[in-house]
């Protein structure tokens, strides 16, 4: 590996959920934790649902778990 965590969970999109990548594999559009659970499972992934906002193999892009979207919009927009 180069240095990369093999989990990727994306900033959430403008409609909401967030991208979940595995290996820069797209695995699916999450919209919880249990959705990031399910896809890692899916690839062969043996984590604990409760600690996928912890563990060491994610990266979370633009924020952390607790939020997934969809984007607020601005004042002027």
């Amino acid at each position: 590996m180069s240095g990369s965590l093999p989990v990727t969970v994306h900033p959430p999109s403008p409609t909401g959920g967030r991208r979940v990548r595995v290996n820069g594999e797209i695995l699916g559009l999450a919209y919880n934790v249990a959705d990031v659970a399910e896809f890692l499972r899916r690839a062969g992934f043996e984590i604990d649902p409760m600690e996928i906002a912890v563990s060491p193999l994610i990266d979370w892009r633009g924020v952390g778990p607790e939020y997934w979207g969809p984007e607020p919009r601005s004042p002027s927009g």
